[in-house]
């Protein structure tokens, strides 16, 4: 019997089975945890309690690899994100420089005319 157990419903048939003969299912408890999980996600049982244990570590360990890697590209958009806004700023800061340096010329310009014109007429 334990050789056909590939879902919740065969494991509950093996544990009756085990308490009429009067023992009991190892594991039972966790192996049916285990089972419900596998189920949830889609995944088929492997028909033993070590084969779904370790099925259920692995599916464990590819949402860590999962989600440890959406982290690292969260903080790789992020620091990209970062970066642009401190391009855009440095750009801005930029062009405000050359405006002033615009402004300063013109200005200079425009007070050294006056001066020669005011120069000539006094």
């Amino acid at each position: 019997m334990a050789d056909k157990i590939t879902g919740i419903e065969d494991l509950e048939e093996l544990r009756a089975a085990a308490a009429v003969q009067g023992t009991t299912v190892a594991n039972y408890n966790e192996w049916y945890k285990i089972m419900q999980q596998l189920e949830e996600l889609g995944v088929e049982s492997t028909g033993s309690y070590a084969g779904d244990k370790a099925k259920i570590e692995q599916v464990q360990q590819a949402v860590e690899d999962y989600i440890r890697e959406a982290q690292i590209e969260q903080a790789a958009m992020e620091s990209r994100k970062e970066n642009q806004q401190v391009k855009e700023v440095t750009e801005t800061d930029s062009e405000q420089t050359v405006k002033a340096n615009v402004a300063n010329a013109t200005s200079s310009q425009l007070m050294a005319d006056y001066m020669k014109i005011y120069h000539l007429l006094s």
